[in-house]
């Protein structure tokens, strides 16, 4: 398989170039065109000679991902992208826009394995984990198409993050790099749904980013229940290793609850949710979900909403409801994946 030069750092690039007999400088500027100028063909590199030109396409590709179908909300300007990549294959990102800037939520998987039955990712089956390269130009495409720059990235959409846990390191370590597009750390959140053992990993490296935990239920018997991961790692041992995760960094972890409605959005569940977060530096992100079709779990009423998050702050929980964007376009992860793959299955057998 050819090397995907979009996920190479700038020391691998010159390397490169010093294996091909080329100058360090020549790696410079490629890596200017591709990180700072955001070019996808090497065409566009105009200080670069024919020749080398030439054998870079052939030798090291870009793989960036083209725009399949686009869908801008009518309610808020959230912009919902289908993407196909080199290899056919599709995944989701989505654009918003926040008082400080816009965000991205960039997926970082084909599919998912992890198999939550209320998210449409899984229901798509999995392929595949991305390159580093392949979750970067999700950032570069969409940012070139609205014009903007996209200062902050969550990495909440399609995929498990910890499941393509050295992809994902590789990404932060490139879309950080001052020679690059130099997005801070500290504007970066990743989600996961809670393998222990990766958390731990991260932790030992003491990134600034912000860690998002999707929890969406206080106990086991709930968990299980809608997340098969929890079957392997509880509640509690999450939990633990949140505790851990704040002690030793400092940073709020942000706990997510998407609320389904007579499920996990009862009064019990909040009064047992704020006892297990009970002195932890957190902050409970309550979801009011987008409905999906293929799913049988609802969304909560805003009355119920605002109760759970009432129980939880007169327990010292700090906890918010998050803004509902893109309600009107399948801004839910895998809702435009999912619809893609049928249409095309209709169009094979017609």
């Amino acid at each position: 398989m050819k090397t995907d030069i979009l996920s190479m750092t700038f020391g691998e690039l010159s390397d490169e170039f010093v294996f091909l007999g080329y100058p360090k400088f020549r790696a410079k500027q490629v890596y200017e065109w591709l990180h700072k100028h955001l070019v996808s063909d090497y065409d566009e590199m105009s200080n670069l000679p024919k020749n080398l030109r030439e054998e870079l396409k052939e030798k090291l590709p870009i793989h960036c991902c083209k725009i399949e179908k686009k869908q801008v909300s009518k309610l808020d300007n959230t912009v919902k992208y289908l993407f196909q990549l080199h290899d056919g294959d599709f995944i989701e990102s989505v654009v918003m826009k926040y008082k400080y800037g816009y965000t991205i939520c960039v997926s970082s998987q084909v599919g998912c394995k992890m198999g939550c039955a209320f998210c449409a990712s899984t229901l798509g089956g999995f392929k595949r984990s991305l390159t580093a390269g392949e979750i970067l130009s999700q950032l570069y495409t969409a940012q070139k198409d609205i014009g903007e720059r996209i200062s902050h990235i969550v990495l909440m959409g399609m995929g498990e993050p910890l499941d393509n846990y050295d992809n994902v390191m590789r990404f932060l370590e490139l879309v950080t790099d001052e020679q690059g597009v130099n997005i801070s750390m500290r504007n970066i959140s990743l989600s996961t749904c809670g393998i222990v053992p990766k958390i731990e990993e991260l932790l030992s490296k003491h990134l600034q980013l912000t860690l998002s935990i999707s929890l969406h239920a206080p106990s086991d018997d709930i968990r299980s229940g809608i997340m098969p991961i929890n079957k392997k790692y509880s509640v509690d041992e999450l939990l633990k290793i949140c505790r851990k995760y704040t002690n030793e960094t400092s940073r709020r972890i942000s706990f997510e609850y998407s609320m389904l409605s007579g499920f996990n959005d009862t009064y019990e569940c909040a009064r047992l949710l704020a006892s297990k977060l009970k002195g932890m530096l957190c902050h409970v992100n309550l979801i009011p979900v987008n409905e999906v079709a293929e799913s049988p779990y609802k969304p909560s009423t805003p009355e119920r909403i605002e109760k759970f998050i009432d129980i939880l702050s007169k327990s010292g929980i700090n906890a918010t409801v998050r803004r509902k964007l893109g309600s009107d376009i399948d801004a839910s992860c895998g809702q435009l994946r999912l619809k893609e793959n049928k249409n095309r299955k209709k169009g094979d057998k017609i």
